[in-house]
C-alpha cells in the first residue's frame, strides 16, 4: 500500500489529555539516564530525591504524545523501516507541578525524496496546560520514511540544519546508556517494537533493538542542562537537532558542546556521531 499524501497531510489526530505530577516527571528523568549518580543532588531534584520533583526540560516531547500512529495501515507507511530524523522544541512556559496537560499533533509537511530514497514527514505538537489553556511548549519532529518514496509528492521544502562551529568544543559530557534503557523508555509513549523486539529489529536491518531517538534526545538535553544551564531548567528555552545514526543500549554517549549552544553527540565505542547540527537556545 502506497502513501496517500492527501490523507497524511489532512489527518486529524485526536487531542491527548495526560495527568502529570511527581511520578510522571521522575520516571521520565530516570528513563533518559538521570540519577545514575545518587550523590549528585542537582540530578536528584528531577528524579524524586527530595520532597518535590522538578519537571525535566525536555519532557514536553513525550507529554500528550499521540502514540505510534504511523503504524495504522491507513497511513500507507512502512512503519518497520521509519526512523526519527530530526527533533526540536520551544518552551513557552514551565509545566505545572501537577495537573493535566493536553497535546494536539498535526502534520505540517510531507516531502517525496523519490523512488528508493524515501520520504520526510514533518509534524508539530502544541502542549497546553489542561486547566488554564496556557501554551507550554511547541515540539517539532521529522520522520524519515525509508521505504516510502516515489509516491508523486512534493520535493520540498526541506528543513535547513544548523551549521556547526569549526573550532574544538568548549565542553564534553559523557553519559552511559543502560542496557535496559529502551525497555524503560518505551513507557514514555513510544511502543515501536523496533526498540524492544529483536525479531522486529532484525527485519528493519539492525543487529539488535535500538534506542529511541527521543531517549537519545533526552540524554543530550541532560548534557546541555548540566554544562550550559547549571541544572537550572528555567534557562533551557529551546532546542533543535538532527539524528545521524542509531544508538544501541549499553553504549556510551559523549556530547560535545560549544558556548553558543551548538552541540553534537557521538557513541564512544564506535566513534560515531549520532546527533549532529544541534543548537540550544538558553539564557
Amino acid at each position: 500500500m502506497a502513501i496517500d499524501p492527501d490523507y497524511l497531510l489532512n489527518i486529524d489526530l485526536p487531542e491527548v489529555r495526560q495527568p502529570v505530577g511527581p511520578q510522571e516527571y521522575a520516571l521520565y528523568a530516570l528513563s533518559v539516564g538521570l540519577g545514575q549518580d545518587p550523590m549528585d543532588e542537582r540530578q536528584l531534584r528531577y528524579v524524586g530525591g527530595f520532597e518535590s520533583v522538578d519537571p525535566f526540560p525536555s519532557i514536553p516531547v513525550v507529554l500528550g504524545h499521540p502514540g505510534f500512529w504511523l503504524s495504522d495501515p491507513k497511513t500507507g507507511v512502512d512503519a518497520v523501516r521509519l526512523v526519527h530524523g530530526e527533533q526540536g522544541m520551544t518552551i513557552h512556559a514551565p509545566c505545572p507541578a501537577s495537573g493535566t496537560v493536553v497535546g494536539k499533533t498535526r502534520v505540517t509537511g510531507l516531502v517525496d525524496k523519490g523512488e528508493g530514497r524515501g520520504a520526510l514527514l514533518y509534524w508539530e505538537k502544541e502542549l497546553r496546560d489542561g486547566d488554564t489553556g496556557t501554551l507550554l511548549a511547541t515540539t517539532r519532529s521529522t520522520v524519515f520514511l525509508r521505504g516510502d518514496g516515489g509516491f508523486g509528492g512534493s520535493a520540498g521544502p526541506v528543513k535547513t540544519p544548523h551549521s556547526m562551529p569549526e573550532t574544538e568544543p568548549d565542553f564534553t559530557f559523557d553519559g552511559a546508556v543502560r542496557p535496559e534503557q529502551a525497555l524503560l523508555y518505551r513507557w514514555q509513549g513510544d511502543d515501536n517494537p523496533l526498540h524492544r523486539t529483536p525479531s522486529v529489529a532484525a527485519k528493519a536491518g539492525f543487529e539488535r533493538p535500538i534506542l529511541h531517538g527521543l531517549c537519545t534526545f533526552g540524554m543530550a538535553s541532560h548534557a546541555l542542562l548540566a554544562t550550559l544551564c547549571d541544572y537550572d531548567a528555567s534557562r533551557f528555552r529551546g532546542i533543535d537537532l538532527r539524528f545521524s545514526a542509531v544508538v544501541f543500549p549499553g553504549e556510551t554517549l559523549r556530547t560535545e558542546i560549544w558556548r553558543d549552544g551548538s552541540f553534537r553527540t557521538r557513541v564512544l565505542e564506535r566513534d560515531k556521531v549520532v546527533i549532529d547540527n544541534g543548537i540550544l537556545d538558553y539564557a
